[in-house]
């Protein structure tokens, strides 16, 4: 006699199997640059008081500090300098600027396919940071990021759909010269990654053999060109309301080289921004279209992104809070004063405070991250990986963060409502003569992949399936994840020929 076959093994297999196919990108439920903006934190009153109070703060206080060559193009356009030395901007001169800026910027990766489009609502996930430690999970403990840490984590990226970007999220402790670290940053991600790559120079006269870097790496300098696959980003303001000398200069030469720019202001609430949210987000920005002025005075609309990026603060103890709901308001609130001004911008959001990836790690990332999202923001830095108030950084992390940007990506697609969704023919279907139910039903198959995200590490089993299969655990199989898929060759690596004429021409750190 046949054994009786089991309805419900054989219909779970079949799920788990069309789960693990690849998806094409007609039937993905989630994608980089889906339209955010359906959340809101600011009334329409609100963003144009803060838009009013900017200009006020630009035109009475100014900002202090330009380099020479500033002072220049400021004042060429229309800025004045004080006797205090201050550049003070009427509103003109600021609205001139946001006519000439540019609206809608690709990002590019190496590979096509990785393009990023920042217009309207848009909404990229990525990371950044500039940690200063590795998160050992192992051990429990923190030490020294290196050059081999940044190469895996750019390894490690390539391999994550829902890590749209990456731009440096450590600093290479292990290369004490400021010249051959700049230069092996960009090398170290950009052989890790085909994605669009972020970075900063420690000195204005770095850009330069980094943009001869480049140009290897793109087959000449039209081709780079072209298509710039590595942004800057650029902190050009020491809040409050002063220019960073040096970085202003690193940002003159990057858009000379044509490198699109972030404008990056990263003041703390309550220390170098005011501790109100609103003041927090009037101040970046200020600072912002003081940027602005000065990106379109050395090229009219050169692709520049509008980083506004306050982080929050713990008054009590003076700590940085970037797992807070402060922290989620004022990216969220950032969101919508680039959409008031019609400018591709970006902010942050999935910091956590907690020092390990636990529980404190899951709540803090996924507040910011699903805000962040809601609001439209066109780039969500930071969003995976950071520990410890952006001191550390995680590979594990950065892994489990890609499920959790998943949900946060299906919460930023929202409902779609129509015909098909609304699903009466369904009802009636099932209810009237039907099974009473839609397990297993042609619509019920169909969507299963179009409309749900499905976790990859994240485990619903019921907890008679987690006994039966020894009790996984997240981070053992985080871990093993890690070890996949830093155990296979780079995928962007480059040809041999290239990478010993790079390695010719510079000093690079990571083995060959």
């Amino acid at each position: 006699m046949t054994a009786p076959v089991s309805r419900r093994s054989g219909g779970r297999a079949a799920r788990k199997a069309i789960r693990e196919a690849p998806l094409t990108d007609d039937v993905r439920p989630i994608r980089p640059g889906m339209e955010g903006g359906r959340y809101k934190p600011l009334s329409q009153e609100q963003v144009e008081q803060i838009h009013e109070a900017a200009l006020k703060a630009l035109e009475t206080i100014g900002l202090a500090d330009a380099p020479d060559s500033g002072v220049a193009y400021l004042t060429g356009a229309g800025a004045a300098q004080g006797d205090d030395g201050r550049i003070r901007f009427p509103r003109s001169v600021v609205e001139d600027a946001l006519a000439k800026a540019c609206k809608k910027i690709t990002l590019h990766g190496r590979d096509p396919k990785n393009d990023l489009e920042l217009w309207g609502s848009r909404v990229h996930y990525g990371t950044a940071g500039a940690a200063v430690h590795m998160v050992d999970v192992n051990g429990r403990e923190y030490r020294d990021s290196t050059v081999q840490d940044l190469h895996d984590a750019a390894r490690i990226c390539d391999q994550l759909d829902n890590i749209h970007f990456v731009q440096r999220p450590m600093v290479c402790r292990d290369i004490a010269d400021n010249r051959e670290m700049d230069l092996n940053t960009i090398y170290a991600c950009c052989s890790g990654t085909t994605k669009h790559i972020g970075t900063s120079f420690t000195e204005p006269d770095y850009v330069p053999p980094a943009l001869e870097m480049l140009h290897m790496i793109a087959g000449g300098e039209e081709a780079w060109r072209a298509r710039p696959f590595v942004s800057n980003s650029n902190c050009f303001v020491v809040p409050p309301m002063k220019f960073a000398t040096e970085a202003c200069q690193v940002m003159e030469n990057c858009i000379e080289g044509g490198m699109p720019v972030l404008l990056l202001s990263a003041g703390m609430a309550g220390a170098t921004t005011p501790s109100t949210i609103a003041g927090a987000i009037v101040q970046a920005t200020a600072e912002c279209l003081a940027g602005l002025v000065y990106v379109n005075a050395v090229k009219p609309g050169h692709p520049a992104i509008f980083g506004t990026w306050p982080f929050g603060l713990d008054l009590r103890s003076g700590a940085m809070t970037g797992g807070s709901g402060e922290q989620a308001l004022l990216s969220a609130g950032c969101a919508q004063m680039h959409k008031h001004y019609g400018l591709p911008g970006g902010a942050v959001g999935g910091i956590t405070d907690a020092k390990l990836p636990d529980m404190q790690a899951g709540w803090e990332a996924m507040c910011s991250n699903v805000m962040a999202g809601l609001a439209g923001l066109n780039m969500v830095y930071e969003s995976a990986g950071m520990h410890a108030s952006l001191l550390g950084f995680c590979h594990e992390s950065l892994i489990l963060g890609d499920d959790l940007i998943g949900h946060a990506m299906r919460c930023v697609r929202g409902i779609e409502v129509n015909d098909v969704t609304l699903a009466l023919d369904q009802i009636a279907e099932v209810c009237m003569g039907g099974p009473g139910h839609y397990l297993g039903t042609d619509q019920t198959l169909l969507r299963m992949q179009s409309d749900y995200v499905y976790p990859s590490l994240g485990n619903r089993m019921s907890p008679k399936e987690w006994s039966e299969n020894d009790k996984p655990d997240l981070i053992e199989n985080t871990i093993a994840r890690k070890e996949r898929i830093l155990s296979e060759r780079s995928a962007a690596r480059f040809d041999p020929l290239l990478d010993a004429e790079i390695r010719r021409k510079f000093n690079i750190h990571l083995p060959a």
